[in-house]
């Protein structure tokens, strides 16, 4: 009788584990701009030793979000308008390249689940859970993208996805600039249900625009 075998189990080397949680950490605000990031004490958080947790600070030094100093180790990256103005056409461009693609790609159960994260998110702009709004926020971004069926593109837009989702959670929007968001969603959510690429590229692509100017309007205020 012949014996199949069974494909290995693939587990994450744990340095990207830690680079997802110190990248949580610095997005959502625990970890502020500058803070100095003390190894000890992350190594005993987290129950690991320093060798990890320095390969984990330096993927976060290529992402922008963690400034590494020769024999100082390393700190929580400031953001600036130069960051900004760096980072978001590029991540507008590789959005607006993930909808097209997603529009070729995705699946009626796909845009199903997209369009119950859409509700769950007007619910929540409807009673002001603005943390909850961009949780799911992001997770509608997250599945369109993975729609696109493109790993390439995936690893290139999480390159530049932490510093855009930084200066989101960093700046306060406006009942205004909510509501315009939200209606943007829709349009959104309406271009990926026809499958309609050209348009779907555009409307990403102008959300990140709209959002980055909501960001240099809080950080220059």
């Amino acid at each position: 009788m012949s014996i199949e075998i069974a494909a290995p189990i693939q587990r994450r080397p744990l340095h990207n584990e830690l680079a997802d949680r110190l990248r949580h950490m610095i997005v959502e605000g625990e970890l502020a701009p500058g803070e100095k990031l003390a190894e000890k004490e992350l190594c005993e958080q987290f129950g690991v030793s320093r060798t990890p947790l320095r390969e984990a600070m330096k993927v976060l030094a290529t992402e922008g979000l963690v400034l590494l100093t020769p024999n100082r180790g390393g700190a929580v990256a400031k953001l600036t308008l130069a960051d900004l103005n760096e980072a978001f056409p590029i991540m507008g461009a590789l959005e607006a390249l993930s909808g097209e693609l997603a529009c070729r790609h995705i699946t009626d159960a796909e845009i199903a689940r997209i369009t119950d994260l859409h509700e769950r998110m007007v619910k929540k702009y409807e009673s002001g859970a603005l943390r909850d709004y961009f949780k799911l926020n992001e997770q509608i971004h997250q599945m369109i993208l993975n729609a696109a069926r493109n790993p390439t593109l995936a690893q290139m837009q999480l390159s530049l996805s932490g510093r855009v989702r930084r200066a989101r959670y960093m700046a306060n929007m406006s009942p205004a600039r909510w509501s315009e968001a939200v209606a943007e969603h829709g349009k959104i959510l309406e271009a990926l249900r026809a499958r309609d690429g050209t348009r779907l590229a555009v409307l990403l692509k102008d959300h990140l625009a709209n959002k980055l100017q909501t960001v240099k309007d809080a950080l220059t205020e």
